[in-house]
């Protein structure tokens, strides 16, 4: 799980805005962002998660229509996009910041047949180009990180309708405390890391009633992301063979799954929902 504006890669970012390239810390070239993306291009999703588990959050939003207007922020190639599209009524803009994978999220809705009511633009979380109380839903799996979750919905609140919803997943803490190894993997990673309780409440400060908010099961990360890497970084790394970057992507992948395995209890994504008062 490491992306911009979708969670495989930020991680691998962790040293550079992403969401704006010109930051004074960014050490990545425009051929290694290609690489990292070519990568994450190959999977159906950009972090973990499930069909199964974005039709249970979708479940607890109500009022939707044909006329309503849905974003899913930090969309990646529209894994979780497409589910929604099937699922919900409605228009949805996909956002993201890499343009192939707006390319990748057309034409799996033109493969769906879901053209007429799935967009996707290329754009930043941080520089919305909604009006205010437009939106229906916000959507966002994996990717409000990138922003940050409290920025992120005090930023995002603006857009949504009084009555609108908002529904995110974000990597949580589980227990009060853990092992030295996984909080300083996450500290770094992401300093915004907290327990649900805590994220709940920041959620409640940010304006919004809470809704919902559980746990993603294990084979979010494992059957439908880490596994499904593995093909991918053998085909991947043979490509790529002798290329710093992409043997270092693939270790950090590999690295992060690892991490998963011993540590799982202590941590993961929690979707949260909550409504706009």
């Amino acid at each position: 799980m490491v992306r911009n504006e979708k969670c495989p890669y930020a991680m691998i970012f962790n040293k550079i805005n992403v969401n704006t390239m010109s930051n004074e810390n960014n050490s990545i070239h425009a051929f290694e962002v290609n690489l990292i993306c070519e990568y994450f291009s190959s999977l159906e999703r950009q972090g973990p998660g499930s069909p199964e588990i974005t039709v249970k959050a979708l479940s607890f939003i109500d009022q939707l229509s044909d006329e309503s207007r849905i974003a899913d922020i930090g969309c990646g190639t529209g894994g979780q996009t497409m589910v929604l599209a099937q699922n919900a009524p409605g228009n949805i803009t996909g956002i993201d910041l890499f343009p192939a994978f707006i390319d990748l999220l057309h034409l799996n809705a033109l493969r769906l047949n879901l053209q007429e009511r799935v967009k996707g633009i290329v754009g930043s979380m941080d520089n919305l180009s909604f009006q205010n109380d437009e939106l229906d839903l916000i959507w966002s799996e994996g990717a409000i990180y990138n922003i940050g979750y409290e920025r992120g919905l005090k930023e995002w609140r603006r857009f949504l309708k009084t009555g609108g919803y908002i529904a995110v997943t974000e990597v949580s803490w589980f227990t009060p405390e853990r092992p030295a190894e996984i909080e300083t993997f996450w500290q770094d990673a992401y300093p915004e890391i907290d327990t649900i309780p805590n994220k709940v409440a920041q959620m409640q400060k940010a304006g919004y009633m809470p809704v919902a908010s559980f746990v993603l099961p294990e084979n979010c990360w494992t059957e439908h992301f880490y596994v499904k890497q593995i093909e991918a970084q053998e085909i991947f790394l043979t490509k790529y063979k002798g290329n710093h970057t992409a043997d270092e992507l693939v270790a950090y992948q590999r690295h992060e799954a690892q991490l998963y395995s011993r540590y799982k209890e202590y941590y993961g994504y929690v979707f949260y929902i909550g409504k706009k008062i």
